[in-house]
């Protein structure tokens, strides 16, 4: 009833690794320069040449983006259950490159531009069709491909070698790095040419980039290990969950031994065995077996397969304490953009496109994963004994505090702003006063992301690993669309509560909004989710110190032909005796020979 995940391996000398990787690295930093620069200009590009207003633009944007990462669910179910990641991406990669370019011939006709109404929406028609067609197939393609390209990457190191193990914390900081390297470029010069230049050639430069990154995939994969797809993870879930409930009336065995579990010979082949814990007790019942009837799929399940569910059920916890991080994101990416806008833009004799600012952060974390990974690693690893130097859990932790602390700085900014201006609209502040929220949002970022695409790959079932992956973008889409649920909630309520009757962040003109409140309202947010963040990550068990058995762990994954092998030290000592003997008595007998011989003489 398990899956053979471990013949389906294809592991050669020579494949994967960081050689491998590389290729991967090549695509999310090509393919990641006109994603995070559309990411970052697409709010403006809605406000100013299809006339949404400012909260319109901010949502459509939001839930374009929250749209992308919800379907890397789509990307990861597909790669884990039909077909090879490597096959996975590509498909959804052709997907995102002919979405760029519908995008792009709507950029570059003028025809298929909206004229300005007044209302939070203005584009009509063929022109409407086109543009959310484009964003739908957008979202479709980017998502899915995000959801199997980086475990399509993880998967390049083999888990069961303790060398290669621990280069995978290392992958996925490079992983983020190459990302920041690629955003950098688009957010500075790709974001530029949108702006100042024309749409369509940003646009234009963008599906190029990607479809060179795609192509560059492509050519790596002969050094790729490819691991086939398995047994559907949505199915096995139900299996557990279903089972559960027809066992519902029985009664959980006294020793959890005598839950149903395949033989040692069965399982020769796979990965992993999941030892049993205590937690969700009654998810055991899926695996009781009945006097009356043989194991079989949808009468019973194995321990192993009950331990999956429950690891499932013990990220959610983790995963939904993300949420609010990744709406003060969307902020980031929304409103701060069009503060930049009523902002003083000149560095020296040079204008900055205030969809640029995000460049800050992105230059930050250039520079700090490096440090991070072999300066700070290095020294705490000696300190904690963690190959990571900290957990994944901790390492998010860190990322929701400063994410908090974003928002804070984010609130006094915008009222140093909004006073300037107001005292003098011709002597606005710098733009740069933007770079403090940024930069410490950059490192929060830093911290977080990675920490999670290594909690949810490591810790997740083998057969669950490129879903599993996906539930950290999941969080951005929760996030971004929390976001937009956020801004209309807020707009309705204090609409009723204020003096003015007028919402926080209504009309078009941001200084006559409250966007200062609204940032104080995510800070504190931030400030309690962190606290239940807290009581989550006390709580999860990681998978690893599930094992309380280690001995009987290691006994029950060792390969069967060991069991019955002498002891290497033993045989070692049989044979050197054996031999010293042989050689004692070969010695004996020549010095009978030569004293024979002198005798004669």
């Amino acid at each position: 009833m398990g899956t053979n995940y471990g013949e389906d391996t294809l592991i050669t000398k020579g494949k994967g690794g960081f050689k491998a990787c590389a290729f991967i690295f090549a695509l999310t930093s090509l393919e990641n320069m006109g994603f995070v620069a559309n990411m970052i200009s697409l709010g403006y590009y809605f406000y100013s040449v299809m006339h949404f207003n400012s909260a319109g633009s901010a949502n459509t944007l939001t839930n374009f983006m929250g749209s992308t990462f919800l379907l890397t669910l789509v990307g990861g179910f597909i790669s884990d259950t039909f077909l090879s990641r490597f096959t996975t991406a590509l498909i959804f990669g052709t997907i995102e490159i002919l979405a760029l370019v519908i995008v792009t011939i709507q950029a570059a006709s003028n025809s298929l531009h909206a004229d300005a109404c007044g209302k939070t929406s203005c584009v009509k028609g063929g022109a409407a069709v086109m543009l959310y067609f484009s964003l739908c197939l957008l979202a479709l393609g980017a998502g899915g491909s995000k959801g199997a390209v980086p475990p399509l990457g993880a998967e390049q190191f083999n888990q069961n070698d303790p060398i290669e193990a621990k280069s995978l914390p290392t992958y996925f900081n490079w992983l983020l790095l190459s990302s920041t390297i690629g955003s950098t470029f688009g957010v500075t010069f790709i974001v530029y040419v949108s702006t100042e230049k024309a749409w369509y050639k940003g646009f234009l430069i963008s599906t190029v980039a990607t479809f060179v990154g795609f192509i560059v995939l492509i050519i790596g994969k002969p050094f790729y290990r490819l691991q086939l797809p398995g047994d559907s993870p949505i199915i096995r879930v139900a299996q557990v969950i279903v089972v559960a409930f027809k066992n519902k009336k029985q009664s959980l065995p006294e020793n959890p031994e005598e839950l149903y579990e395949i033989n040692e010979k069965e399982r020769a082949a796979t990965e992993e065995r999941i030892l049993h814990t205590n937690q969700f007790r009654w998810l055991d019942k899926a695996a009781i077996v009945s006097k009356d009837s043989e194991p079989a799929r949808w009468t019973v399940c194995t321990v192993t397969q009950v331990e999956e569910v429950k690891v499932l059920v013990r990220m959610l916890p983790i995963l939904g304490s993300t949420i609010i991080m990744n709406t003060c994101l969307a902020q980031l990416q929304t409103f701060s953009v069009q503060q930049g806008y009523l902002m003083d833009k000149h560095l020296g004799k040079f204008k900055v496109p205030p969809p640029s600012i995000p460049v800050i952060p992105l230059l930050f974390m250039s520079v700090l994963l490096p440090v991070y990974e072999y300066a700070f690693v290095p020294f705490a690893r000696k300190i904690t004994k963690h190959p990571s130097g900290i957990t994944q859990l901790q390492r998010v932790g860190v990322g929701l505090v400063l994410s908090a602390l974003s928002m804070a700085v984010a609130a006094i900014v915008e009222v140093k702003r909004r006073n300037q201006f107001i005292k003098n609209p011709l002597e606005p502040i710098s733009l740069f006063w933007l770079s403090f929220q940024y930069g410490i949002f950059g490192i929060a970022d830093m911290f977080t992301l990675v920490g999670l695409l290594e909690f949810f790959y490591k810790e997740a079932p083998i057969g669950m690993r490129s879903l599993s992956t996906a539930f950290t973008w999941l969080s951005f889409a929760l996030g971004y669309f929390l976001s937009s649920a956020f801004v209309s909630i807020i707009n309705a309520v204090t609409k009723r509560v204020t003096p003015s009757k007028q919402g926080w962040l209504h009309g078009e003109d941001i200084n006559n909004n409250n966007l200062n409140l609204f940032y104080w309202f995510l800070a504190i947010l931030s400030v309690l989710n962190f606290g239940l963040y807290l009581v989550s990550a006390s709580w999860y068990k990681y998978k690893s110190e599930d094992h309380s058995d280690k001995t009987t762990h290691s006994l029950l994954t060792r390969p069967p032909k060991e069991l019955v092998l002498t002891k290497p030290e033993e045989k070692n000592d049989e044979d050197g005796g054996e031999k010293a003997k042989g050689d004692h008595e070969d010695a004996a007998a020549a010095t009978t020979e030569t004293d024979k011989e002198k005798a004669n003489n």
